[in-house]
């Protein structure tokens, strides 16, 4: 199957959709968001995430579920609604740009109809990179401004960016450029696209005599409008 400029840049939308969603999911489940470590206790490092808060002690760690969703900090309340989210559209574009893309061929859906589900699900992909962005900012914008708060005693131990952060953001920018490349794809234009209405059946050549004074036939052909 010979693949167009278009599908090829579909295709590419699609992996970077696919990819970005797993890390988006990854980052959600993880719980490094935030790590603390303990100056009296070099073996013990405290880590923090949106479900659970986890106490690592050499090869042993203890983590405890979050018991109320309200107890949250504002930043880590926003931050589950906003993450949840985000996989219901990265989800949803995902399955609308497959529908709308040259992988998957239907016949009885139109080119136009096919590209207004690409552009779609390229928007919801977009969508779900603001969506995974956002929190993962606000998460590591507090705990700098924590971090520098001349109010806080300096022998209180500060939290600092966890590894979770990290595949967040990764995962933002990956969701972000899947939605790109599907919403370019669907705005170039219409190429390598066949047909939907076939031709009708020609009738074949037939042979004819060439004069009435003589025997000998000669090759001709049907107009192309006469159909049998």
């Amino acid at each position: 199957m010979a693949w167009s400029f278009r599908g090829k840049a579909q295709l590419g939308g699609l992996l970077l959709s696919l990819l970005g969603w797993v890390c988006s999911c990854v980052t959600t489940i993880l719980p490094q968001w935030k790590t603390l470590d303990l100056d009296l206790n070099k073996m013990e490092t405290w880590i923090m995430g949106l479900w659970e808060v986890c106490v690592n002690q050499e090869d042993i760690a203890v983590c405890k579920t979050f018991e109320s969703f309200l107890s949250l900090p504002q930043e880590l309340q926003v931050s589950r609604v906003l993450m949840v989210a985000s996989h219901g559209l990265g989800l949803l574009g995902l399955l609308l740009s497959g529908f709308g893309s040259e992988c998957l061929q239907f016949h009885r859906l139109r080119w136009v109809f096919k590209r207004r589900l690409c552009l779609l699900g390229g928007t919801l992909e977009a969508s779900a990179s603001a969506t995974t962005l956002f929190p993962v900012s606000w998460v590591a914008y507090a705990t700098i401004e924590d971090f520098w708060d001349n109010s806080i005693p300096e022998i209180v131990p500060r939290w600092e960016f966890g590894d979770a952060l990290y595949l967040g953001w990764a995962a933002g920018i990956f969701l972000a450029l899947g939605g790109l490349f599907l919403i370019f794809s669907a705005c170039l234009g219409k190429e390598d696209v066949p047909s939907l209405q076939m031709a009708g059946p020609t009738a074949p050549p037939f042979y004819a005599p060439a004069d009435e004074s003589s025997d000998s036939f000669y090759l001709t052909t049907r107009p192309r409008n006469l159909f049998i």
